[in-house]
């Protein structure tokens, strides 16, 4: 578990198809303490590490399954080697909650489709697969590329968010521009007061 609350900023340093996709990621994380078998969420992608090593840079590496490659950006638009991805290491028991609980298992890809400063924020509007619009509300939670945030506003299958100066400097979303294809996770409450209502 997560909770979007973005911690470093990664690299893919490589990517090479083995059966399953493999990719290295640099990180700022100390990988003396990171075991294997641990979860790291990559964008949003919760993805368990298989080797690390200090050289030329601290790393990571993950094996991404093919399923997971067709429902998230991975395969949407192909991680190369110097894209920059959010990074969360998992959720310890005792862990501030700042974000809100975020489980790294990407519903669907998401698109940009207008990017707008407001002052020295960014509004960005997004628009969610038909499947997945009905569980975003206003005021609502969303994981976008790993990240906690909370709809401005909601329009059929687009919704708002505005990013401020702090969260553009801390993740990648400062980079954010239209047509970019990014990773949704719903929150997990709505999904269950939808099953809920669906179910009475």
């Amino acid at each position: 578990m997560f909770t979007g609350i973005i911690t470093d900023i990664g690299e893919v340093l490589a990517v090479e198809q083995q059966g399953d996709l493999r990719a290295r990621i640099g990180t700022s994380y100390d990988v003396a303490g990171i075991d294997i078998g641990a979860s790291i969420a990559s964008d949003g992608v919760c993805l368990t590490v298989i080797a690390t090593g200090t050289q030329p840079r601290n790393w990571y590496d993950v094996q991404i399954s093919a399923e997971t490659v067709s429902k998230t950006n991975i395969g949407a638009t192909g991680w190369r080697p110097g894209k920059r991805l959010n990074l969360e290491r998992a959720l310890k028991v005792g862990d501030e909650l700042g974000g809100h609980i975020v489980s790294g298992h990407v519903d669907g890809v998401a698109r940009v489709i207008r990017v707008q400063p407001e002052g020295d924020s960014l509004r960005v509007t997004f628009r969610a697969p038909d499947e997945l619009a009905k569980f975003i509300a206003p005021k609502g939670s969303v994981a976008l590329n790993g990240t906690s945030l909370t709809v401005n506003e909601v329009s059929g299958t687009d919704f708002g968010i505005n990013f401020i100066p702090h969260t553009q400097k801390a993740t990648t979303w400062g980079e954010v521009a239209e047509g970019d294809l990014v990773n949704l996770e719903v929150d997990t409450m709505a999904r269950y007061v939808a099953r809920l209502r669906d179910w009475g």
